[in-house]
């Protein structure tokens, strides 16, 4: 089972790989506005024969997500017995840039995170021609996340719906139903319960990276329908949502009810098993945690839809996510399109992939697809998880990404606007900053230092 500590990389990509990068994409990608839905020549289409043949470069990071990709590619060629897929395992980070810039070894395909897909854009296929027939299909935050200027430059992949992972074991003990917080008001009471149940214990998860504790406010934003920018690449931090958002982070800090800490660190790791820290707001990925880094609290851990902001609102929102894009000066983008339709819209592909396999013998639980057929919830792709007392994650994750808001757009410029909000959020939490203060001038830096040097 030491494939499993591959997973934590695979749920800390953007957080590990993009920072580094972040600031370099902003100053020589393209204008978030230029990159396409403009002319019949930027948008890719499909092979006309039915037995194409010719061979293809798809790039993947290495890990556990590559060995599975990769598995796939003797089904596909069942399917396409002429196409020879030369499957390479690349830092695609520190690769793709220099890559698509020069034009030299172009891949037909490769593994990117979302919120690098309107970075690249002016390199990138406009895919809506081939993604047509199954767009209405689609998880339409996935869609969102890839369109540019109406161009879609993404073929969607994950769907990571934010869940409420809670210690169920220890919340009984202190004779608190989870199950019955409705509202974030019903999470704030549940965990002022709890900590006088067990004084010191602080119950609700804080994120201390920048990195990520902005990915994690972009989640809880996703699920007011909102997020950083609009699809014209409009700032839109000064709104009522974040202010409800930052005010909530805001309280569980001053109230001493949040831990905080770096996502599975040492800090947090040793929280939960004391079970001190008991409520994580989190991406589906935290999964991880209870399978391989909790094995004192293993099994006592559950999921359930994240608190709505208010009565009957949303219950999810996306963090994170990744998707492929096709570059045009790839050599035989139509056959590395095929490679990718199958992966994620024949039946044999998407099962192949989030099924049980040599890689993942339960299936692959740390996100499901956004391609909504393969995400039924009566249908599940992956088995129960034990560490989650043999809980139906499937069903859970599905009900919640099928909750998750339109409308989240991602723009160019989203990386490197973690240096300003991602770092203001942590002054906040250090006292240094009202909640108006970060919106008012991380606000003010982003649209100075990035939107306005575009």
């Amino acid at each position: 089972m030491n494939h499993h500590p591959k997973r934590r990389v695979r749920g800390l990509t953007v957080a590990a790989v993009l920072a580094a990068s972040a600031l370099t994409l902003t100053a020589c990608g393209p204008d978030i506005g230029s990159g396409g839905g403009g002319t019949a020549s930027d948008r890719l289409q499909a092979p006309t024969t039915d037995q194409p043949e010719g061979e293809i470069t798809i790039w993947d990071r290495s890990g556990d997500l590559f060995k599975v990709f990769d598995g796939v590619i003797a089904d596909f060629n069942k399917k396409y017995p002429k196409i020879t897929v030369h499957h390479e395992a690349v830092d695609i980070n520190a690769k793709l840039q220099n890559t698509l810039i020069t034009g030299t070894d172009v891949p037909d395909g490769v593994f990117l995170d979302d919120a690098m897909v309107s970075g690249f854009a002016d390199h990138l296929w406009d895919l809506s021609d081939v993604l047509k027939p199954y767009v209405k299909d689609i998880a339409p935050q996935k869609i969102d996340a890839n369109t540019v200027d109406g161009g879609i430059y993404g073929v969607p992949y994950d769907l990571n719906p934010g869940l409420l992972y809670y210690n169920a074991t220890a919340l009984e003990s202190a004779g608190i139903d989870a199950t019955k917080i409705a509202t974030y008001d019903d999470l704030l009471a549940a965990a002022r319960e709890y900590q006088k149940a067990k004084p010191g214990a602080k119950p609700i998860h804080l994120e201390q990276g920048a990195f990520l504790g902005q990915l994690q406010l972009e989640m809880y934003a996703s699920q007011l329908g909102t997020s950083l920018a609009d699809a014209k690449g409009k700032l839109r931090l000064d709104s009522p949502e974040y202010k409800q958002i930052l005010t909530f982070l805001d309280t569980v800090q001053k109230e001493g009810l949040g831990t905080r800490s770096e996502y599975l660190g040492q800090t947090d790791i040793a929280e939960m098993e004391a079970g001190n820290e008991v409520f994580y707001p989190w991406a589906i990925w935290f999964d991880f945690a209870p399978q391989q880094l909790l094995p004192e609290t293993k099994g006592d851990w559950r999921a359930m839809e994240l608190p709505a902001w208010k009565d009957g609102g949303a219950r999810s929102g996306a963090m994170g996510g990744s998707s492929f894009v096709l570059p045009k000066d790839g050599k035989n983008s139509q056959l590395a399109w095929l490679f990718y339709e199958f992966l994620m819209y024949d039946e044999a592909g998407y099962s192949a992939v989030w099924g049980p396999s040599d890689v993942y013998p339960e299936g692959l639980n740390t996100s499901i697809p956004a391609y909504l057929p393969a995400a039924e919830p009566t249908k599940p792709l992956f088995q129960k998880v034990p560490a989650l007392g043999d809980q139906d994650l499937w069903k859970v994750a599905t009900e919640a990404g099928s909750q998750i808001p339109a409308d989240t757009a991602i723009p160019s410029w989203w990386n490197a606007s973690t240096d300003y909000l991602g770092t203001d959020l942590q002054r906040m939490y250090d006292g240094e900053l009202s909640p108006d203060q970060v919106i008012e001038k991380a606000g003010a830096d982003i649209q100075t230092n990035l939107i306005d040097r575009q």
